[in-house]
């Protein structure tokens, strides 16, 4: 055993005792929770800590920055680990050659654990937003898995970084790089890795053993490109279900055989599915930029569903569309209403039964085109990172939007693209934080911080 495991283990056995004795001393006690996975555990978007300020303080009190390399993807935190990928140029190549890292911190002290590279290349991708990974970080006991933007998956362990399996999307199943990169982190079910390949034949999505990377079952045929979301699993009908909205259609699938049990066809333009399907009781929700928005009514006693309601418009334009057209954003559904953020910033909140909208808001996110935000449920509120940098503590009501404060968060550096149109002329955030341990972690193209939301910190 090295001297860096043994210490990393006394260590995490003085935090777990640490934590126990405030469970047992400190009343009220806070609880603290991991973020293993895009959008935290089970994907659902919730932070369970408690102990956390209730007023956003002026300014953060941040307790680390690391230097990174570029990219979208936004980090996870595991058993005192976070977990990064990125990505940098060769100087020498002129054609988008360079390497992608996955990179493991200490969560305390912010220190480089280990450095995991592999040179890659972003030359099929589209060059304004050839900058890096994009799919986050999964975490699973003893290992991680990361994609690269170019589909090369890894499965490392979380002590060293070495390499346990690996699959590489392009060679191994003929599958393609899309347009903006392939962007779905992978989801574990069981002893199950599954995760959007785009191979072929039928395997637009499949499973692997995820110790020792054989594969266990394959469905789907691409059609079109392999789209942008990240799959979920949900409880509905009496049945555990993998819930894929790819470019050409939204699919249940079992997730232990991969067999389709219901399906509903719906083109994403673009191939550009690419916000998380949103499931609140017997609602199923997806959103795309060209069309809007599509409501699924899930079965109650069996693996079923039925739409209720579908967007029809031929523009995404705020003043030409009363429904949602989010891109970026994974909307929210509270009780029967949804909130999210269309193709332009514009913040909306519609009746989920019909998808009728109830008001608009220019308030949280600019108006800008791909503008974006990242809602996470806190309580009774809601923490908002807009991608101008800033962290919001809102809340959303059949009424309209809530604003109780904001503070500056990160800087944004990335360049919302190139194009005729003034909207695309700035620099936006587009990777998801996490939030864990009484803190948020966030990225930029140049560095990785942690910020205490703590209130003891303040």
């Amino acid at each position: 055993m090295t001297h860096r495991v043994m210490t990393r283990q006394i260590r995490t056995l003085v935090r777990c005792l640490a934590l126990a004795a405030s469970v047992l001393w400190t009343a009220p006690a806070a609880f603290a929770h991991d973020w293993p996975e895009w959008r935290g555990a089970g994907r659902a978007g919730v932070w369970a800590d408690t102990g956390i300020v209730q007023e956003l303080p002026a300014e953060l009190k941040v307790k680390w920055r690391v230097p990174i390399n570029s990219g979208f993807s936004g980090p996870a935190v595991a058993d005192g680990r976070v977990f990064i990928t990125d990505w940098a140029q060769d100087p020498a190549s002129r054609t988008m050659d360079g390497t992608e890292r996955a990179i493991a911190l200490d969560e305390d002290s912010g220190e480089i654990l280990w450095i995991r590279e592999w040179p890659t290349s972003y030359r099929m991708l589209m060059q304004s937003y050839a900058i890096g990974p994009r799919a986050t970080p999964t975490v699973n006991g003893d290992r991680v898995y990361v994609v690269g933007a170019a589909g090369d998956l890894y499965c490392l362990a979380v002590e060293t970084g070495e390499v346990i399996w690996e699959k590489h999307y392009l060679t191994d199943f003929d599958s393609f790089v899309p347009t903006w990169g392939v962007a779905s982190s992978p989801i574990i079910d069981g002893d199950r890795l599954i995760t959007v390949v785009g191979g072929e034949p039928g395997g637009l999505i499949m499973a692997f053993d995820k110790r020792t990377g054989a594969e266990v079952w394959r469905a789907l045929d691409v059609v079109g490109e392999m789209g942008y979301g990240q799959p979920i699993i949900i409880e509905a009908g009496g049945a555990r279900q993998l819930i894929v909205w790819h470019a050409a259609a939204l699919v249940s699938l079992n997730p232990v055989s991969g067999e389709v049990y219901w399906e509903e066809v719906w083109d994403a333009r673009g191939g550009m599915s690419v916000a998380t399907p949103v499931h609140s009781g017997n609602y199923l929700l997806v959103t795309q930029f060209y069309l809007g928005s599509m409501m699924m009514q899930l079965d109650q006693d069996r693996p079923g569903a039925t739409m209720l309601w579908k967007g029809q418009s031929r523009s995404e334009m705020p003043d030409q569309t009363d429904g949602l057209h989010a891109l970026i954003t994974t909307p929210l559904i509270e009780g029967d209403y949804i909130y999210g953020v269309g193709s332009y910033g514009e913040l909306r909140g519609l009746n989920a039964r019909t998808g009728e909208r109830l008001w608009m808001s220019d308030e949280m996110v600019a108006q800008a085109r791909w503008g974006a935000a990242f809602m996470v449920k806190q309580g009774d509120r809601y923490l908002v990172v807009n991608d101008d940098g800033f962290l919001i503590n809102a809340q959303f009501t059949p009424e309209g939007y809530v604003e109780h404060g904001r503070t500056r968060l990160i800087e944004p550096t990335s360049n919302a693209g190139y194009g005729p149109r003034k909207a695309f002329d700035r620099l936006v955030n587009w990777s998801h934080p996490a939030y864990a341990n009484g803190h948020i972690f966030h990225r930029n193209d140049n560095e990785i911080i942690r910020a205490s939301l703590r209130a003891s910190d303040y």
